[in-house]
């Protein structure tokens, strides 16, 4: 769940002496600093892979944006995101992970060993490549929404509804992960409010029929978010603009974005397989990509789930098939 939201081929890298700049080699390289980052690196540490990791943008990843975390086993009275986190790091720290801040900036997977460039300063060549870049939320890009993150703005029901109970709030967008948020919400919630651009639902049929059924979901068609509205303790209403241009003011206190997540996996692309939307393709059941020793997990390669727990489990996935990989590899 890492923000490598600038991970995009450098096209003044080719230019560069890339002979020029240092390189160094290592066994295994992960990329990304979320759940399935850290936790991959904690396996591959206790695994003598001496992993070294690099944390990207946004050191621990989306989870750093979250307030209130209630849903992860081994923490009975909540924690937060960021606090979280820290304690992944630590964990991962002190089983030997060597942990850097750098971006990847190029990678060259042609050949048996693995190359990445962070940074466009050093080139790292690893045996094996766990990526775990994540997903990046698209937002509205409202200055209000950047200013509410946490306290009322949030990118997943099903993370952050259980705050809201009892509650009106709002989903914003029209297709199949709106209508699923918004019918996750309405389970728990007093009063859903769907903001849609469009005149109709994107959804599917299926999806639709759930959110028609819904007797607390009122959706709004052919309205646009104008600007969250709140105070020092957070989000309290919301301001929208209808087609002819008319200003509606309607009370809440959640703000959900549901128009997609971008995952972050521009950079590998030349030459890892993904999807049409971007998600890495892994062989099912495994973090295996189509590039032998290289591996993806969390949410760059899962667009169902999207949860810490999930990240984490195929973090540890990565780590026990990197581990054979190399076992294997040892004993041909």
């Amino acid at each position: 769940m890492n923000l490598f939201s600038s991970f995009n081929v450098n096209e003044n890298s080719g230019s560069k002496q890339h002979e020029n700049l240092p390189v160094e080699r290592v066994k295994c390289l992960i990329l990304g600093s979320g759940p399935a980052g850290y936790t991959a690196a904690i396996y591959a540490a206790r695994a003598n892979l001496q992993p070294v990791l690099y944390e990207g943008l946004q050191p621990g990843g989306q989870l750093t944006t979250t307030t209130e975390v209630e849903n992860f086993p081994g923490y009975p009275e909540g924690v937060t995101g960021p606090v979280m986190m820290e304690d992944f790091k630590k964990q991962a720290i002190r089983f030997g992970t060597d942990v850097r801040f750098g971006l990847a900036t190029k990678v060259d997977f042609s050949g048996p060993i693995h190359k990445v460039w962070i940074d466009d300063e050093k080139i790292i060549e690893a045996d094996v490549v766990i990526i775990a870049t994540g997903a990046t939320a698209k937002y509205l890009g409202l200055p209000s929404e950047e200013k509410y993150k946490g306290m009322g703005v949030s990118a997943c029901a099903t993370c952050d509804g259980f705050f809201y109970r009892g509650q009106d709030v709002a989903v914003v967008g029209g297709g199949d992960t709106a209508c699923e948020e918004a019918s996750y919400l309405a389970g728990m919630c007093r009063k859903v409010y769907m903001i849609v651009r469009r005149n109709q639902l994107r959804a599917s049929k299926a999806m639709q029929k759930r959110v028609l059924n819904a007797h607390n979901i009122e959706i709004l068609f052919e309205h646009q978010t104008k600007e969250i509205v709140g105070d020092e303790k957070g989000v309290n209403g919301v301001i929208l603009i209808d087609k002819e241009g008319n200003e509606k003011r309607i009370d809440v206190t959640g703000f959900f974005v549901a128009i997609g997540h971008h995952p972050n996996s521009e950079v590998f692309k030349p030459y890892i397989e993904t999807d049409e939307a971007g998600y890495i393709i892994t062989k099912p059941g495994s973090t295996l990509t189509n590039i032998p020793g290289v591996f993806a997990c969390g949410d760059v390669q899962d667009k169902y789930y999207r949860q810490a727990i999930t990240a984490a489990a195929s973090g540890c996935m990565a780590a026990i098939d990197a581990e054979r990989y190399l076992a294997a590899k040892e004993t041909t």
